[in-house]
């Protein structure tokens, strides 16, 4: 009996760690997907038939709209300054060594742009 309780508790501790650390995995592949995208597929995704493209996470937390070269990432759900802050550090930290990549950044609107413009 003991070692049962002591596997489910590891295992609980395991499911944890796991689940707990792969909150934005779902965000990364659709914000992925769509920077490659502009590299493979899409020369841009023009500016008024973004919407079409539009995709949103499994838990509705996340909202991911592409606009000519530019990604939008906006949260669905009213939150304070700080939660935008802390997603722009994760998708920094994303696409730090990512070439394609320019810059992520808030916008005046308040979402988090990933902005994919060639520059030359």
């Amino acid at each position: 009996m003991k070692n049962l309780v002591a596997k489910i508790c590891i295992l609980f501790i395991f499911s944890a760690i796991i689940f707990g650390c792969s909150g934005n995995n779902e965000l990364f592949k659709i914000t992925d997907s769509f920077v490659e995208s502009l590299y493979s597929t899409y020369e841009s995704y023009g500016a008024f038939g973004s919407s079409e493209f539009s995709q949103t996470t499994s838990d509705g937390l996340y909202r991911v709209m592409p606009i000519g070269r530019l990604i939008n990432v906006r949260i669905e759900k009213v939150v304070e300054d700080s939660e935008y802050e802390k997603l722009l550090s994760s998708l920094e930290k994303h696409y730090k060594n990512d070439t394609r990549v320019n810059q992520v950044y808030i916008n005046r609107g308040g979402t988090i742009i990933i902005d994919c413009r060639r520059v030359e």
